[in-house]
């Protein structure tokens, strides 16, 4: 006789255990059973609105407790679901909400001016969270007549997430069919469970928007798998420390941005918290310096885990905290797919030499609309690339030096960003950096340094100026230190922890 394998999903837990928490943020708490009665009331009421398999609904607030009954009611009903960026103008917000081609759209009354010239574009079903928006009905009102039961034909949704747009508009990424059986496993839920220690006792911490892939993805898998997601409106250190102790978080998330900002508080702020609970640490999503995923684990111990994968889903590397210590600065070896490391030409190159990262990638997505971008991931061989550069040891550990699209040339002779920026940031005078090439009569480019300093403005900005400049040489060879410095007092990072260089100020690029 075999054994049915249980279904990955809310619905599960809320049958089972229905007064467990599913979310906590701040005061609110969403037990299983209320997250399933919600998320169906909203199904009912998209379906009646005429929405069907395949449809997309967007999602426009920031981190707040109906963001989840939201997705949950467009995933079992079979749609897309595209979570957007709060932080976008109205024109960068219309654009997606528009070329999604959603059919509804769910805001909070925080995002009321973002969405309030979007007139006749877009959904027709506009629905309210938190208070009024004009044009907009009250969500509230809008669920309160439908059922807390299940749909006759719920079935799995899925997610079109918009890429982060660091050097351009965002490119939707369009997934695979929806409508499959309801609960089915998901390599996400696979992989939070089976190389994170996820399960029905997991507790896990997201600090970061829920626009992004991964808080949206690893938010869902641990309700696929029964645990407890809580969230907090922003990322801040302490509050995370204490977040982790009140809490008992046993798997949380960062990016390396986080990090720097925790390993920068006062040796007393971090040593005041009991963090004991915290299994397992892990973070993506951007380059980290070796010197402070060094520290962090010096800090926390052996809890720091590691992955390098994008919302296209082509690749996926992984290192635990053990093998990181005997490969500092690898981002792990590809568990998706062999990796292979090409030259301009498209040919391979041997262990240790830098090229464009590839991988041998079974999965297939397209970028909405565009064709000729989804084009670009692919070679002439079907493997696929994030646009990395970067090369892998006699091992097969994958080591990232920079984008593609970041790099400088300067004098004929290419120089990574990457590898001045984690220099930079172990000064104490630096709280974030971004480094950059600028136009040069001589050289063609040369290399800026773009620094938000610990204290702005800076008492003597070109001693500061001169004093990171000779750091940088007495750490890495003089051609790759910055020929310039400017200051600002913020620099454009994103949620993400990346740069979006296409949005700092002219003036540092003059």
């Amino acid at each position: 006789m075999t054994t049915k394998t249980p279904i990955e999903h809310p619905k599960r837990f809320a049958a089972a255990t229905p007064d467990k928490p599913a979310v906590i943020a701040g005061d609110v708490v969403v037990t299983y059973a209320e997250l399933e009665a919600r998320s169906n009331r909203l199904a009912h009421a998209l379906r009646a609105a005429g929405l069907d398999v395949g449809d997309n609904l967007a999602v426009l607030m920031e981190n707040r407790a109906e963001y989840f009954e939201i997705v949950w009611a467009g995933m079992r009903a079979g749609l897309r679901v595209t979570p957007i960026n709060w932080h976008l103008s109205a024109a960068e917000t219309e654009y997606i909400v528009t070329d999604c081609g959603a059919a509804a759209l769910v805001a909070s009354a925080a995002c009321a001016d973002v969405v309030a010239s979007l007139g006749e574009a877009g959904p027709k079903v506009r629905l309210a969270v938190g208070g009024p928006i004009e044009g907009f009905e009250p969500y509230e009102r809008a669920v309160a007549d439908f059922p807390a039961t299940p749909l006759d034909d719920e079935c799995e949704g899925n997610w079109m997430f918009y890429s982060s747009g660091t050097t351009g508009r965002p490119k939707g990424i369009r997934p695979p069919e929806v409508g499959g059986p309801l609960g089915e496993p998901t390599s996400f839920s696979a992989m939070v469970r089976f190389l994170f220690g996820g399960d029905e006792s997991t507790r896990y911490l997201s600090p970061a928007p829920l626009y992004h892939a991964a808080p949206s993805g690893w938010t869902n898998a641990v309700h696929r798998i029964g645990g407890t997601v809580v969230i907090t409106e922003r990322f801040d250190p302490e509050e995370f420390l204490q977040t982790v102790e009140r809490e008992k978080i046993t798997l949380a998330q960062v990016v390396p941005t986080h990090m720097v900002r925790l390993l920068k508080l006062p040796a007393e702020a971090r040593a005041r918290h009991d963090l004991s609970s915290l299994k397992v640490l892990v973070h993506a999503a951007a380059p980290c310096p070796v010197e402070v995923k060094r520290g962090m684990l010096d800090w926390l111990g052996p809890v720091i885990h590691e992955y390098y994968a994008g919302s296209e889903g082509v690749g996926f590397c992984y290192i635990g905290p053990e093998e990181w210590l005997a490969h500092p600065g690898s981002v792990g070896r590809s568990m998706q797919g062999a990796v292979h490391i090409l030259d301009e030409l498209g040919e391979e190159v041997p262990p240790g030499t830098d090229g464009r990262v590839f991988f041998e990638s079974t999965r297939q997505f397209e970028y909405h609309g565009d064709p000729a971008k989804t084009a670009e991931v692919f070679d002439k061989h079907g493997w696929a690339t994030y646009g990395e550069i970067g090369h892998v040891d006699a091992d097969g550990y994958l080591y990232l030096t920079d984008r593609a699209t970041n790099m400088i040339v300067s004098g004929g002779v290419n120089i990574y960003p990457r590898e001045i920026e984690d220099v930079l940031i172990g000064h104490p005078e630096v709280a974030d950096v971004a480094v950059i090439g600028v136009p040069d009569g001589e050289m063609g480019e040369s290399v800026r340094a773009v620094v938000q300093p610990a204290a702005y403005p800076p008492a003597d900005p070109a001693a500061l100026e001169a004093d990171l400049i000779a750091f940088c040489r007495a750490n890495i060879a003089h051609f790759k230190a910055p020929r310039s410095v400017r200051f600002l007092e913020a620099l454009p990072r994103l949620a993400t922890g990346k740069i979006a260089r296409r949005l700092l100020p002219p003036e540092v690029r003059a």
